[in-house]
């Protein structure tokens, strides 16, 4: 992963090395003796990252749809940036997904209603529950999987298809 990558060559270079270029690993600094259990071994957990959204590819989905993501070890985060008139085809997947509408407007479909999601909704879709969204607005909408999106890690997701 980048961020392990480039915490390793800060590490391994100094610092100093980049210096110049400020970067997400500037805002990670020691604290010792913070945020951690006595008698807690280390060794045997992974360790948190940090990433910045925005420094994450930007892939195009379409003529009205862009999605920024990245995978935890158990979980899918991804932005969307849909233009009014974007759509997410009907399609189910085996994560259970909260979605969240930053700005904008979207309708939701699914088991036959339609849900009006406006800025600050957020809806949970359950595991397997098939649904669709049509962006009626320009519209920011933030997504969580859990677990992580297997379909996207391997490439298999094919519903919404890549122009």
């Amino acid at each position: 992963m980048k961020v392990n990558t480039l915490l390793l060559a800060t590490s391994l270079l100094g610092a100093s090395s980049f210096a110049a270029k400020a970067t997400i690993e500037d805002q990670i600094t020691p604290a010792p003796g913070m945020g951690i259990f006595a008698n807690y071994n280390e060794h045997i957990t992974n360790t948190p990252f940090l990433l910045n959204l925005d420094s994450q590819p930007k892939e195009q989905m379409g003529p009205y749809l862009t999605r920024q993501y990245f995978h935890g070890t158990q979980s899918t985060f991804v932005k969307w940036v849909a233009k009014k008139g974007g759509k997410v085809p009907l399609h189910k997947h085996p994560n259970e997904q909260v979605t969240w509408i930053m700005s904008g407007e979207a309708q939701v479909f699914s088991g036959g209603k339609q849900y009006l999601m406006k800025a600050g909704d957020m809806m949970v879709i359950p595991a397997n529950v098939p649904h669709e969204f049509h962006f009626s607005e320009d519209t920011v909408d933030i997504d969580f999987f859990a677990p992580a999106r297997q379909d996207w890690i391997d490439g298999t997701a094919n519903y919404i298809q890549q122009k």
